[in-house]
């Protein structure tokens, strides 16, 4: 197999695993919350935070090099129009997710200390701060589906 499709192999691995894992851990953060479990949305928020360390954060910074690198082998300028739109949906799911990093991290220490404290109840700042989580998670998680679909369909009416 030769360079460019190994990458591009790595490339589609590693935004699965991206987007996988955001959406995986999400999904069980959010059904952790709903339940009022301290014990439970406890350790599920200190694996989302772990998940978020050991597969999104690298693949977060592998798909942009390996993305780059791909489109300038196969003659895409980073100024094509679905390239740019990518980049920039790209961006945006980024900014949505950092702050969500943080809120998530934090989420986790206010549940740890409610169950390590025998707490009947989550304080008002948790929820305050899943609410803010979930509320950029849609945004984050939409670009993300549409960059899949323009690195599919790269389509052509955009093409320079």
């Amino acid at each position: 197999m030769n360079a460019y499709l190994t990458i591009k192999t790595l490339h589609i691995l590693s935004s699965v695993l991206l987007v996988g894992t955001g959406f995986g851990t999400a999904f069980y953060l959010f059904f952790a919350n709903r339940t009022g479990n301290i014990a439970a949305i406890a350790a599920v928020s200190k694996l989302v935070v772990r998940a978020d360390l050991w597969f999104t954060t690298p693949a977060v910074i592998f798909q942009p090099l390996s993305g780059l690198w791909l489109a300038h082998i196969a003659g895409w300028h980073w100024t094509t129009p679905w390239v740019s739109l990518s980049i920039g949906l790209y961006l945006l799911a980024g900014v949505c997710w950092l702050p969500v990093v943080w809120l998530q991290y934090e989420m986790a220490k206010m549940a740890a200390q409610a169950h390590s404290g025998g707490a009947v109840a989550l304080p008002a700042r948790y929820w305050r701060f899943a609410t803010w989580w979930e509320r950029l998670g849609y945004p984050a998680f939409l670009a993300m589906v549409a960059v899949y679909f323009l690195m599919v369909v790269k389509p052509a009416l955009w093409a320079a």
